[in-house]
């Protein structure tokens, strides 16, 4: 299984994920740690990836956002259930550019974007009516206009030190294979005990 470049692998790994997954192949766990030392894990996409990281995209003000912020490590874990496979990620966490935020936000459909103005993500609200009469206020006030992107929203890149490749064998004798950057920029592997 092993590759020397693991951006390849999980390239491809993606791609064949793509073809059997029924829903969100790019579906991640994404974990942070709180100012307690409490970790929190949840589902999010993955919106890109190259070789400087995985990118994905939240309210700033949200638990993740305010996490990230405090302690900028993150581990992310890709799970394929018909495919068999996980890939577990561990990075550093930096915010992706104004001009990569804008792009995306702008890629998105009129409705998400409504929708980020106004969620206060990961706050309590009075009830659903709440939320539905801040969208309406939103669609009110951007009208048939241009939607900015919200100065609390944008988006975070884990560089990945390590990221671990998971396939499922017969016995549990499954396959792992570690891939650790080095200084050089360069990956240190390891094939793993199951």
């Amino acid at each position: 299984m092993s590759q020397h470049d693991p951006f390849t692998l999980f390239r491809n790994w993606l791609a064949d994920a793509e073809k059997s997954e029924p829903n969100d192949p790019n579906a991640m766990s994404l974990a942070t740690v709180g100012e307690d030392g409490m970790p929190s894990v949840r589902m999010v996409l993955l919106k890109g990836f190259d070789e400087a990281g995985f990118v994905f995209y939240t309210n700033l003000a949200s638990q993740k956002g305010r996490e990230l912020a405090a302690h900028p490590k993150a581990a992310l874990c890709f799970h394929w259930k018909t495919l068999k496979r996980q890939v577990r990620v561990e990075g550093l966490v930096t915010p992706v550019s104004e001009a990569e935020a804008d792009a995306y936000f702008a890629s998105r459909a009129r409705d998400s974007r409504i929708g980020a103005w106004a969620s206060k993500q990961s706050q309590a609200m009075q009830g659903r009516f709440e939320l539905e009469q801040r969208v309406a206020r939103y669609a009110l006030k951007f009208n048939i206009g241009t939607i900015p992107r919200p100065p609390f929203w944008s988006g975070y890149r884990i560089s990945p030190q390590k990221i671990e490749f998971w396939r499922d064998k017969p016995f549990r004798l499954h396959e792992r294979s570690l891939y650790v950057r080095q200084a050089d920029g360069g990956w240190a592997t390891a094939t793993l005990f199951p």
